[in-house]
């Protein structure tokens, strides 16, 4: 009785979350609310957390890390523009909240996390969840995808080059890193927060032939991306 009252709670919290904190304040796609309204944030959560999980703020995850405010989760997601038939490298797996719900809206989700202990936790709450569509990789996130891994692993017959239709970094840069760019294929998008210590800008970047057509979203803040080619330790 005590479990299926938390789980009711759970659900209100979350749909309240996406009627006013997503949909209240401007995020629209009927997918990426669907997804929201789904995933249940609270498994994502540390235990001494999960009466906020559904509170519109990012939270504490270890190692220094965070698990994003749902609004810029949602945000970031729809910002996307995601097809059943994308394929989405996301730099910083952190809690694999974000990972989660790209998973339901994406082909495939490669991701990648700098420490191996939030990886290993992902891991574990996206096999539970039957979520099945998401490739691991502990290293740099800033180097992009490894092309080894791509070979060997992943077992790819394409040519290796850009690889990518999307790619979300969810944490901090300096700028967008140029191997990460040019993972992303033409036509594709890139989100992410760039700036230095404090605020960041939240930018989208729709790659062409010319060059990069670059929109700002809003001010962010985020940890930072640690990383060759992102910030020093």
């Amino acid at each position: 009785m005590h479990k299926r009252g938390k789980e009711d709670k759970f659900a209100k919290a979350r749909a309240q979350m996406v009627k006013f904190d997503l949909m209240g304040r401007g995020v629209t796609d009927s997918d990426v609310l669907k997804a929201m309204g789904e995933v249940r944030r609270e498994e994502f959560v540390l235990e001494a957390y999960q009466s906020q999980a559904y509170a519109d703020g990012p939270l504490p995850i270890g190692m220094g890390q965070t698990i994003s405010q749902p609004y810029i989760v949602a945000l970031m997601t729809q910002e996307l523009r995601l097809g059943r038939g994308c394929e989405v490298l996301e730099v910083g797996t952190g809690s694999g909240y974000q990972t989660a719900i790209l998973s339901r809206l994406a082909k495939k989700v490669y991701t990648i996390e700098k420490f191996s202990s939030l990886s290993e936790s992902a891991q574990v709450i996206l096999g539970s969840l039957g979520i099945t569509n998401v490739e691991f990789y502990i290293g740099d996130g800033s180097c992009g995808w490894p092309k080894q891994r791509w070979d060997s692993v992943l077992q790819r017959t394409v040519e290796w080059g850009p690889c990518f239709d999307r790619v979300i970094i969810t944490a901090a840069v300096p700028k967008v890193p140029q191997l990460l760019l040019e993972q992303v294929v033409e036509g594709g998008f890139i989100i992410a927060p760039v700036g230095y210590l404090g605020v960041q800008r939240l930018v989208v970047c729709e790659k062409r032939a010319a060059g990069l057509i670059e929109r700002p979203l809003c001010e962010v803040r985020f940890v930072k991306l640690i990383g060759k080619h992102g910030f020093a330790q």
